[in-house]
């Protein structure tokens, strides 16, 4: 394997992330929600196994955002002019980030209810 592609595979990636960061309005709302909750579960005190599920669901967000904003460039990029294909493509990506955020808001209330309730009752 050759160590410079390799590194240079990373900077292309880190490219993309910071890219996505400073283009993307979903995106950084998913980032300023996802240190909410690390700030909730360090407070919280989670166990092991939540604070698993807890970073999978974050980075999982960021890489559907990612993909989501992936696919409207490629159908951009394939498509400049309005076509219904383009848009339900559009349309489909964004449903996927919107299913997946629907899910771990409650997988994520499901670990944090009963610690609250714990803290408040």
């Amino acid at each position: 394997m050759d160590s410079r592609k390799l590194i240079k595979s990373f900077i292309y990636a880190s490219h993309g992330i910071l890219h996505v960061i400073k283009s993307e309005q979903n995106f950084r709302f998913h980032l300023l929600a996802a240190i909410v909750v690390i700030i909730a579960s360090i407070t919280t005190g989670l166990s092991k196994t939540e604070w698993i599920i807890i970073i999978m669901l974050i980075c999982g967000m960021f890489m559907v955002e990612l993909l989501n904003a992936s696919i409207e460039r490629v159908v951009d990029l394939a498509s400049p002019d309005y076509h219904e294909l383009a848009l339900q493509a559009k349309d489909l990506a964004a449903g996927a980030c919107l299913i997946y955020a629907i899910c771990s808001a409650v997988v994520g209330l499901i670990i944090f209810i009963p610690k609250w309730w714990g803290i408040l009752f």
